[in-house]
């Protein structure tokens, strides 16, 4: 039987769990028009997968114009890709300027909807006194808790005998650590490449693991945005149209990836796969080049560690002194949501973009669209609006 709450809050609007990007987003919306909320957040400080869990060099790989939220455009001084600490100070702007004040060190443990009272009870745990629980219960819950809650860590036989360090990408800020060594970096996304860029400019030695296939698009053709190109088009050609053109210019701008050991998928284009299963495609910054002058060896999969590396799914061993999981994240919300089917087994609401902001008996999810920032925004917006409306007719029988 669950512990009695320490204290019971009611909350006189929406609960937001989650205060990254999506939850500032849908609370600075409600906040305009004039709706109150809560939000909670189990780190302390907003956007802590950006503050805590990211490297130094990470830039915003789309053009800021796709980045912003609702209602606050970036600085004009901002440069195309604002750099991580541009990109935070910008969320803490946002947050000031909006009044969004959210309550830190709040570990939402369970959320569940009461069908007798028709409210919802969050139950959240004090991440510094594990002993102080609060029960916050209100008319609705904004799940905003992102599809990068969680690391993916994958087990790998024999990591126990492996001499060296094996960290998450999410605790690499920089490679002077890593100076003059052999690491090994799981995963060919978007930060295993920029790892390993960054490794090769300190001075390491990276070898990238490629199990799989991805899409390696150019940032920019001819000084402007891929993604600019690739929404130009999708006003007026279907997505697979489009996904065709980007593949040929990929291939023009990047010539032959399979020389390298990077094979494109055979079955999906790029926007295709982001859409359908949350696949980013590679933006390319430089990785690309670092691989063809033999900076960063391109390696086939792990099948097991070793004292001093790991070998390979062909065969092959490859030295290493630390290993690096640039393997990504996924959603957590199935721990902690209760006696709910409005999200999947993996975390996603079971209906498709545009559709799957709003669930019932008031529940709502912000920033699970496969879409970035651009979707957090979409979603904020309509979430917002939705609440608004039930708010005002609530508030006007009193």
């Amino acid at each position: 039987m669950a512990a009695a709450a320490s204290r019971t809050v009611w909350v006189n609007g929406p609960i937001v769990v989650g205060a990254g990007p999506a939850g500032l987003s849908v609370a600075a919306c409600l906040r305009e028009r004039g709706v109150p909320s809560v939000v909670l957040d189990r780190a302390d400080c907003i956007a802590s997968l950006w503050q805590r869990r990211t490297y130094d060099r990470l830039r915003l790989h789309l053009p800021r114009r796709f980045c912003e939220l609702p209602g606050m455009p970036f600085p004009a001084h901002y440069p195309e890709y604002p750099t991580k600490r541009q990109f935070v100070e910008y969320l803490q702007a946002y947050a000031d300027r909006a009044g969004v004040e959210p309550r830190f060190n709040q570990a939402v443990t369970s959320a569940r909807y009461d069908e007798a009272a028709g409210l919802w009870r969050v139950r959240a745990e004090d991440v510094l006194a594990s002993t102080s629980t609060t029960e916050y219960i209100g008319r609705w819950l904004v799940v905003a808790t992102g599809e990068n809650a969680e690391r993916v860590v994958p087990e790998f036989e024999g990591a126990r005998d492996f001499a060296g360090p094996v960290s998450h990408v999410a605790e690499y800020k920089c490679g002077e650590a890593y100076r003059g060594k052999r690491v090994l970096v799981v995963g060919c996304g978007n930060s295993g490449m920029e790892v390993c860029l960054d490794l090769c400019d300190h001075g390491a030695l990276p070898s990238m693991v490629v199990r799989g296939s991805v899409h390696v698009l150019p940032r920019e053709m001819l000084g402007v945005a891929t993604f600019s190109v690739a929404v130009f088009l999708l006003r007026f050609l279907p997505l697979r149209l489009v996904d065709a053109v980007l593949v040929l210019l990929a291939r023009l701008f990047l010539g032959d990836l399979e020389r390298l050991g990077i094979r494109r998928p055979a079955c999906g284009g790029p926007l295709q796969l982001k859409n359908a299963r949350g696949r980013t495609p590679v933006l390319d910054i430089g990785a690309l080049a670092r691989i063809r002058s033999g900076h960063v060896r391109v390696v086939p999969g792990i099948r097991r560690l070793f004292r001093g590396g790991a070998e390979l799914q062909d065969g092959r061993r490859v030295a290493a002194d630390a290993v690096i999981l640039a393997t990504g994240y996924h959603s957590n919300v199935p721990q902690w949501l209760k006696g709910s089917d409005f999200f999947t087994e993996e975390g996603y609401p079971r209906v498709a973009f545009p559709h799957g902001w709003k669930g019932e008996s008031g529940l709502y999810s912000v920033g699970f669209t496969r879409r970035g920032l651009s979707g957090v925004s979409s979603d904020a917006v309509k979430v917002a609006q939705d609440i608004a409306v039930e708010w005002e007719k609530q508030t006007s029988k009193r």
